[in-house]
């Protein structure tokens, strides 16, 4: 049966993977209403977890250093009860070639070489090498949804990765190019990239050292 996250572990957790978001954002990616986000965030805040800082127009919360020590205690006690039997990691180890895959495609839709300028920026004008980029997006988006699916059973927070996914794809296909790789929406590149630090956060591994081969050794 999938493991359900307390509130405290989901609305911190979230706050770490969006980054910097105000409590609606923190809520709908915690899973949780907006009064029980704001009752942990407040908590959390006292606690020296997480600040909260507002700028012109914005405002939003983030992780402190001891927010993120305390998130990797309650991710590290979790797994000891959720997954005694190692599944996100095995589930890790597959993800990893696909990570490389996308990080070349989305590096692809953004740089093409010209002979002058071999970082010029994709002027998406060469149909042929974005249909290329966007078959190889969609064969990820196919491959991610198993091992999402084996997460999900494992822990329920890991649900709706490849939904998100899925989503944004179609957004890009119909000619919204910027679902692809910008980071203000919840577009294709910003769902995988917080997947990829979910993984990493839960597992406690160094995503600055992270290779498919040194882990595989640790595992």
């Amino acid at each position: 049966m999938t493991h359900k996250s307390a509130p405290e572990l989901l609305v911190l957790h979230a706050v770490r993977l969006v980054g910097f978001a105000d409590s609606g954002t923190v809520a709908e990616r915690a899973g949780t209403s907006h009064p029980e986000a704001l009752r942990v965030l407040s908590k959390a805040e006292r606690e020296g977890w997480v600040q909260h800082a507002a700028f012109a127009d914005l405002d939003g919360w983030s992780l402190t250093e001891s927010g993120k020590s305390e998130n990797e205690r309650q991710l590290a006690s979790e797994r000891v009860v959720a997954d005694p039997t190692g599944a996100v990691a095995a589930v890790y180890r597959h993800f990893l070639p696909l990570n490389a895959r996308l990080l070349r495609a989305v590096t692809d839709w953004q740089i093409k070489a010209t002979e002058a300028d071999k970082f010029a920026s994709n002027d998406h004008a060469d149909l042929v090498w974005d249909r290329r980029v966007l078959d190889e997006l969609t064969a990820l988006g196919r491959e991610l949804a198993p091992l999402n699916k084996r997460l999900s059973e494992v822990l329920s927070r890991f649900d709706g990765y490849t939904s998100r996914f899925d989503l944004a794809m179609g957004k890009a296909k119909d000619g919204q190019r910027d679902w692809i790789d910008k980071s203000n929406l919840d577009s294709c590149h910003t769902v995988w990239f917080q997947l990829h630090e979910d993984l990493v956060a839960t597992l406690g591994v160094d995503r600055r050292g992270e290779d498919f081969t040194s882990f595989a050794k640790r595992s």
